[in-house]
């Protein structure tokens, strides 16, 4: 009975690639058929190891989880008569790779603004639109040289520059583009004769 729930078990928690190497975070469900006592989920630490009882410290960043069950086997052998020694370790769960948040498309702004940093874009926003986000401009923004940097996806950068005293007083309308994710926007400080 014990067997037939062990690999009812496997077959649920275990993950589709088997070959797939650990890295940190990883959390592995080790279970020892001749000790029951000793089944347990252990998580691989930032080091890259797991702490297992009787085994110690095992390096298992960037082995596979039959790698590490080979390795929990020759160091359990010795504290077993049995020589058919069964050990089964199963990948339960990994870390996402890239976070949530960083797919989510962005832009950011840098500078004289009152609060910069990145801003998830939503919809379709527009330059003004993005400083205004980002709490309008600050004290010492020059004005006059605003920037828009586009990174084009074979790596060349587009830079736009914005006047943002001549879209006040109705004449740069053009220069208040749609962004895009990824576009970055650069509000420096005023020089002394801006």
């Amino acid at each position: 009975m014990r067997t037939v729930l062990l690999a009812l078990m496997m077959a649920i928690f275990a993950t589709p690639a088997p070959s797939q190497t650990l890295k940190p975070g990883d959390t592995l469900s080790i279970t020892v058929l001749q000790d029951p006592k000793l089944d347990r989920n252990v998580v691989v630490d930032p080091l890259g190891e797991i702490a297992f009882p009787l085994a110690g410290r095992i390096r298992a960043r960037g082995l596979t989880p039959l790698a590490v069950e080979n390795m929990l086997k020759a160091k359990l052998k010795p504290n077993y008569k049995d020589d058919a020694l069964d050990v089964t370790v199963a990948l339960v769960s990994a870390p996402k790779d890239i976070p949530e948040e960083d797919l989510k498309p962005k832009i950011f702004i840098t500078g004289e603004v009152l609060r910069p940093g990145p801003y998830v874009v939503r919809q379709p926003t527009t330059l003004m639109q993005a400083i205004s986000l980002a709490g309008g401009l600050g004290p010492y923004a020059a004005k006059k040289r605003i920037q828009v940097r586009r990174r084009a996806p074979g790596g060349d950068e587009t830079i736009y520059v914005f006047n943002y005293r001549a879209y006040e007083a109705g004449a740069d309308l053009e220069g208040n583009i749609a962004l895009r994710a990824g576009d970055v926007i650069m509000v420096p400080e005023r020089g002394f004769f801006d």
